[in-house]
């Protein structure tokens, strides 16, 4: 069933015809033929063969997604057996242009032309200087007006471990306001801030949300009765809590179920700490550079946090991470905390150029724009479907949540049957969310109007196909 016209069939062939690099045979390492044919389904096969004999059991994506990507461009990635998907998980909302953008590619290719050093630690390079420019020129005026930015690991946990300890070292106290349903990354202080810990040290606040509302009253209702359970909390001196160090937000949930905080209630979060002293840390990791139609997730309701962890998009495909924070919190002794490959001056290349691109081509508009259109199309689809529990998203960060239409019990072998229906229809999905129900959408920025009809009619007959496979 499709929920939008016909799409242009050039839509899933980004990829231009392309020959081998000069010295290169197009060959894998067991010597099969990248571009397809039975040579590359061949050599496909041993090499996801011996990722499986050598890799960890820990890998993720690998196992739900059995692809050997060999090139790819914008939306489309080609396998090694030839086959080409359109990438709507997009490195885990990473590649805000998608794979290899021109204007990427070049700044790349313009630091390793010029002879620059690629390892400096923490010393100051005109790349380096170019990129935390452009990044301040982006971020909530009052907080850039007197702001101070940490370079830390290459990932995005490690910007909230950092962000962890500055409140605490700043504050003096190591208490933690979290959510239900948070990720915030997964080393161990970011665990512990995250929905899925076993052992919590920190207090777990509602997050509000409908569907499945603590409360059983969803909208306005239980966003205003998670407020006061916070507030409450907070101030009930046989409460529990203790002045803690800082609470940390995401403004939109995403390996939570894709769950958009409501404006209103993040401002009151930002009421709630302002006036009791407690910093404030948006987890912008997946949210900001235009993914949720503004520039990041904050902007929507006006906040402006005291910390803010930024990862994913800003390295412009290459890993990058940092914090950025009022200048009263910069209270770090020199290297308290440090990292070896907080310098990826590449990644700072490709990201000045990603958020750039972004900020002058206004394509959190266009993801604003785009995104509702496409959450239209698809809570249409929900009325013919009674296992689609909720659409919901904001931008171009989109879920769809799976449901038993006879309980509306979360249904997560559904969900892993329409991500099969899906792969072998040609589209990358991932899942997220309570019990792994909901289907997830991370498309570029770049995406057209094409390849946003293409990826919904894709969804749409997964969905009934998987539905007739599980029922």
């Amino acid at each position: 069933m499709a929920v939008t016209e016909p799409a242009a069939a050039a839509a899933a062939t980004e990829i231009p015809p392309q020959v081998p690099p000069q010295g290169s045979r197009g060959t894998i390492p067991d010597g099969s033929d990248v571009r397809g044919g039975a040579g590359g389904s061949v050599g496909s096969e041993g090499i996801l063969r011996r990722q499986a004999q050598r890799e960890s059991a820990a890998r993720t994506y690998a196992r739900s997604l059995p692809i050997v990507p060999v090139r790819a461009r914008g939306l489309t990635i080609e396998g090694a057996d030839g086959r080409r998907y359109l990438d709507c998980l997009s490195g885990a909302g990473s590649l805000a242009l998608g794979h290899n953008h021109p204007v990427v590619l070049e700044a790349i290719r313009g630091v390793l032309d010029s002879g620059a050093p690629l390892h400096v630690l923490d010393l100051a390079t005109p790349v380096k200087d170019a990129f935390t420019t452009e990044l301040f020129a982006g971020l909530p005026p009052a907080l850039a007006a007197d702001a101070r930015i940490q370079f830390c690991g290459p990932a995005g946990t490690d910007a909230v471990e950092a962000a962890l300890k500055l409140v605490r070292t700043a504050t003096g106290r190591s208490g933690l306001l979290a959510f239900t349903g948070a990720y915030h990354g997964m080393t161990a202080g970011a665990l512990d801030a995250s929905g899925g810990a076993s052992e919590v040290r920190v207090t777990r606040l509602p997050y509000p949300q409908d569907l499945r509302c603590p409360f059983g009253v969803g909208g306005p209702e239980g966003a205003e009765l998670s407020a006061r359970w916070t507030e409450n909390l907070l101030d009930d001196p046989k409460g529990g809590v203790p002045a803690p160090a800082g609470m940390i937000v995401e403004p939109v949930q995403g390996e939570g179920g894709v769950i958009p905080a409501p404006d209103g209630w993040l401002r009151r979060m930002r009421e709630i700490t302002a006036a009791r002293g407690i910093p404030l840390i948006a987890d912008e990791v997946q949210t900001g550079v235009g993914r949720t139609g503004a520039f990041w997730g904050v902007d929507h309701a006006g906040v402006v946090p005291d910390v803010m962890v930024l990862s994913k998009a800003i390295g412009g495909s290459l890993p990058l991470a940092v914090i950025v924070y009022r200048a009263d919190l910069d209270v770090w002794a020199p290297g308290a905390h440090a990292g070896t490959f907080r310098g990826n001056q590449l990644a700072m290349a490709a990201g000045t150029a990603t958020l750039a691109f972004v900020r002058e081509n206004r394509l959190a508009e266009r993801a604003a724009a785009l995104g509702e259109r496409m959450l239209t199309a698809l809570q249409g689809l929900a009325c013919g479907h009674p296992c689609i529990g909720e659409v919901r998203g904001r931008g171009l960060m989109i879920g769809v949540e799976l449901v038993d239409p006879d309980t509306g019990a979360a249904a997560p072998a559904l969900a892993a049957a329409v991500r099969q229906e899906c792969l072998n229809r040609g589209l990358i999905v991932e899942l997220g969310g309570r019990h792994g129900a909901v289907v997830r959408l991370l498309p570029p920025l770049t995406l057209t109007d094409e390849q946003a009809a293409a990826v919904l009619d894709r969804l749409a007959d997964a969905i009934p196909a998987a539905a007739r496979r599980t029922h």
